[in-house]
């Protein structure tokens, strides 16, 4: 009788304990690691990635392998790590596929990843996407690109980060997230063909993208606040990942999501213009954010200090919240739409 009242004990104190451990891992609530993506943060990451020694991150060239470079040692230095199945931080992108549609006699260049393993489903992969290129020197100007996609490409450092902070809490995501900084989307979103044709995971394990491409500004029908992000595509293959955008910002962030550039017969053709259209194109749920063009765009006045770090930092959270979401919820984006 001792004997199986001291079982009987050991039984209930162990499922208490799986109670208690179950409940250490709940990720409903992002709250704490939304909080810890600053203005701060992103303005000393974007000071750096477009910065004149960056000479403007031109495809292939000197500059963008020094962002690169920049990339991999804050992964680095947040104890994130390449891809399960890569050998290094680095997709090398061939000169031949650069060159091929449109010969602009570009270099070898690289996508860079960085990864976060899932817990419970690690085959299943979110991508969150931006462009590290930009334009380069021209008439010996320096064209740092702040805004595009210097913004985008500091906000998946911010993400990451957050994300390793909530692993390291026991708060990691279910599903496994790439943080992709693609080349040449400025010469026609030649890294995230290059990667959507030769994924390192098949494309049918990748639950959804999120593409962020130009979150630093304000345009001119939006002159009075800065308090939006235009979204494009989130319902154009899913309506779960149209609903889950509207649902966490409205939880999380209260922004004005602006759909102005998700109709259909828009003359701008965004949805075909940035790096998600790749994705979606091989049936990937894909949404693009962005903040819309203003007069610096693709210009050399482009710089770090023309940037509002207070909508980037917004933005940069409510891209964080969508991929915590669709990391872990129970149920991947149907794809209900063609």
């Amino acid at each position: 009788m001792k004997q199986l009242l001291f079982i009987f004990v050991l039984a209930t104190t162990l499922s208490c304990s799986s109670t208690k451990s179950a409940k250490s891992v709940d990720n409903s609530d992002s709250t704490k690691y939304i909080n810890t993506i600053t203005a701060n943060e992103l303005k000393t990451h974007l000071y750096i990635v477009a910065s004149d020694g960056m000479e403007g991150r031109e495809t292939g060239s000197a500059g963008q392998k020094r962002a690169g470079n920049y990339l991999i040692s804050q992964y680095v230095k947040n104890n994130i790590s390449f891809p399960t199945g890569a050998t290094s931080f680095y997709q090398p992108v061939p000169a031949a596929f650069l060159n091929a549609k449109r010969n602009a006699n570009l270099p070898d260049s690289e996508n860079i990843w960085a990864f976060i393993e899932g817990s419970e489903k690690p085959d299943e992969i979110v991508i969150v996407s931006a462009h590290y290129d930009h334009v380069g020197v021209k008439n010996g100007d320096i064209y740092n690109g702040a805004d595009d996609d210097g913004s985008g490409t500091v906000a998946l450092l911010e993400m990451a980060e957050a994300f390793q902070k909530a692993k390291k809490d026991g708060h990691g995501p279910k599903r496994s997230i790439m943080f992709l900084h693609v080349t040449g989307e400025e010469h026609g979103l030649l890294g995230s063909s290059y990667y959507s044709e030769n994924p390192l995971f098949p494309m049918a394990n990748t639950v959804a993208n999120i593409n962020i491409d130009m979150i630093g500004r304000r345009d001119e029908a939006h002159a009075n606040s800065n308090n939006y992000v235009y979204v494009i595509g989130a319902d154009r293959l899913s309506s779960d990942l149209d609903n889950i955008t509207t649902a966490v910002n409205k939880k999380y962030i209260q922004m004005e999501l602006d759909y102005k550039f998700n109709d259909l017969a828009d003359p701008n053709h965004f949805y075909e213009r940035s790096d998600h259209y790749n994705f979606a194109k091989h049936g990937v749920p894909s949404v693009f954010l962005f903040n819309g063009v203003h007069a610096d765009y693709h210009q050399k006045t482009d710089t770090p200090d023309k940037i509002e770090y207070d909508a980037l930092t917004k933005r940069t959270q409510l891209a964080f919240t969508m991929a915590w979401e669709l990391a872990n919820r129970e149920n991947r984006p149907v794809v209900d739409k063609k």
